[in-house]
This record gives structure tokens, C-alpha cells and sequence, in this order.
């Protein structure tokens, strides 16, 4: 099934480096190689360097998990790359050490470059398999945006445009707290009332830490907020419901994430979140309860008793 009858592939083929062979980067490569642009797929352990993967790349993906993109910024800063060359970010997470995001890194260490971030509802196995799907690429730059929303788009990939890149940025990354919950109900067989309920109520406690951030609160609203949850909330195939589905089974945390294919970021994103809303005086009561089950100070069970306990208040006016 096509998302676009109109859709008319570049017409020049841009040169293009994926840093991140998980499932995430060999989905992005498969996206961006259909429309006949040259790849180059760079890993830890690969056959080339990062200096010869960026060499002649105009545009460089990071698809790596959080904890490594301060290494890499730092590696890519000593390496140089031209001022016009755009950076994606592909990454959903919260840095430990500054409470910062991916792209802030990226923004901090290249200065001068256009910084992208792409994120959306998008599963990597759906992706690879071909399966119709939407995203949002967000910038401060116009040009960029463009040629980013040309080079990813397709018959079965739509990308759209957003100019709040931090926005953008926070709802994929604060949803995967969100999912390790929904998880952790599913594992629970608490049934569809309450999975919706907990999908409800976690929206407004994104938006609350994003625009206190300087997100607009119409992104989450969008297929990198509202979007992103659901897929995320609702898929067996996220590593994050999966962590708190199996949590709910009485396996250990270690012996999970062990078991994973590729990172569970949100299992990091969660504690990393703690201190940044301590910090910052906001009310987090999904993600904190969510912090305590990862930290093995409280059961599964105990998790949502504390959310049912909560006090008595009116849905609207929440945020």
C-alpha cells in the first residue's frame, strides 16, 4: 500500500553514511537505498574506519544508542567534517551526564552544521519489511529539513516537517518510559480500559517535561508524540513494552535486557528523566513509579497500586 501517488523519488543521488548497524541504522539504510542514494553503513567492528565512512558523506545518520554519541560526537569533531554537512539525529534518549538530548550534543559539538532530527512511529522491523509508515524530520533549517524530507520519502515512507526540533526530539524519547508502563500493564492482563487509560494519561506527562523544555505543545500531538506512543505502547515488536511485559512475568531486568535485540533506551531515558525533572520541579508519576520497578524498590503490582492511589483531581488543566 502507497502513502503517496505523487511521490516523485530525487533526482540526484546523495552520498550518505549510516553510523549504527543495528536494526534501527539497517532500516534507515534500506529506506535511503531504494531511492538509488549511495550508503555506507558504518559499525564499531566494521571494515572501515569512521574517518573513510565520513569522507565524502554530505549527510551522516547516527543510529546509535545513547550511550555511545558523546564518543562518536567526539571522534567525528577530531575527524572534521565540511560545515555543510547535514547531521540527522536518530537517536531517542537523555544524555546522563548533562541531561541533555542527542541532537543537543550533536548542536554543541558542531555548531556551525544543520542538525536534523528524525522520529516517528516507526518500527524497525516493519520498516525493513516494506510496511507503510509516516515520520517527522525537524530542524531550524529550512534547507535541510527539505533535502532530508527528499531523501528518506517514498511510496511507503511519508516524512513530514516540524520546526521544533526539541519537541520533536522529546516525545520519541520520553515515550519509552511511557511504554515500559503500557508493558508492565499488558504482562499484568489488566485488560484494554486499563492499557488506554495509562496511554492517556502518559501523554500529558510528556507534554508536561516537553514544553517545559521549550517544546510547542502541538508536536505531541503529532506522529513523534502521539504517534510514536501508540506504536510504541501497543507493539509486542518494542523493546521497551517488552521490558515491562517481562518485568510483569518476574524476570529479572538483567536477564531481559540481555535477551534484547538492540537497546531498550528507555530503561536509561527513565532514570536519566528523575534527575531532570527533581531538577526542574516537574511532576513525572508514571515515570517516577516506572524509575522504582526498574530500580527493584517495588513490584509490578505495586507500580500500579501507587497510580490508583493517586489523588483525586480533574483531568483537564493537567499539563
Amino acid at each position: 500500500m502507497a502513502l503517496s501517488q505523487s511521490f516523485a523519488p530525487p533526482s540526484q543521488p546523495a552520498a550518505i553514511t549510516i553510523l549504527g548497524a543495528g536494526v534501527w541504522g539497517s532500516a534507515l539504510a534500506t529506506l535511503v537505498r531504494a531511492n538509488q542514494h549511495s550508503v555506507i553503513l558504518w559499525f564499531r567492528r566494521g571494515p572501515l574506519t569512521l574517518a573513510e565512512s565520513v569522507a565524502s558523506a554530505q549527510v551522516i545518520v547516527i543510529a546509535i544508542s545513547m550511550q555511545g554519541i558523546n564518543e562518536i560526537a567526539a571522534q567525528l569533531q577530531e575527524v572534521g567534517i565540511p560545515p555543510s554537512t547535514i547531521l540527522i539525529s536518530a537517536t531517542k534518549g537523555l544524555d546522563p551526564q548533562t541531561l541533555g538530548t542527542p541532537a543537543q550534543i550533536w548542536q554543541a559539538t558542531f555548531p556551525d552544521h544543520p542538525i536534523v532530527v528524525l522520529s516517528g512511529p516507526n518500527l524497525s522491523r516493519e520498516i525493513e519489511q516494506g510496511l507503510p509508515a509516516a515520520t517527522v524530520v525537524a530542524s531550524d533549517d529550512p534547507v535541510a529539513l527539505k533535502t532530508v524530507q527528499q531523501l528518506f520519502s517514498s511510496e511507503c515512507f511519508r516524512v513530514y516537517t516540524n520546526g521544533d526540533r526539541i519537541g520533536t526530539e522529546l516525545g520519541g524519547t520520553l515515550k519509552n518510559v511511557m511504554a515500559i508502563a503500557v508493558g508492565v500493564c499488558e504482562g499484568l492482563q489488566l485488560g484494554t480500559n486499563a492499557r488506554a487509560a495509562l496511554i492517556t494519561r502518559a501523554l500529558p506527562e510528556m507534554m508536561r517535561v516537553g514544553t517545559h523544555l521549550g517544546g510547542q505543545p502541538e508536536t505531541f500531538f503529532g506522529l513523534s508524540g502521539l504517534g510514536d506512543l501508540l506504536a510504541t505502547c501497543t507493539s509486542p515488536l518494542s523493546r521497551n513494552y517488552q521490558v515491562g511485559y517481562q518485568l510483569a512475568q518476574g524476570k529479572p531486568l538483567a536477564e531481559i535486557l540481555a535477551g534484547l535485540q538492540g537497546t531498550a533506551e528507555g530503561v536509561n531515558t527513565t532514570r536519566v528523566l528523575m534527575q531532570l525533572a527533581q531538577r526542574e520541579g516537574i511532576p513525572v508519576p508514571i515515570a517516577h513509579q516506572v524509575h522504582r520497578l526498574l530500580q527493584g524498590q517495588i513490584t509490578p503490582q505495586e507500580a500500579v497500586e501507587a497510580l490508583m492511589e493517586r489523588e483525586l483531581k480533574p483531568e483537564a488543566g493537567d499539563l
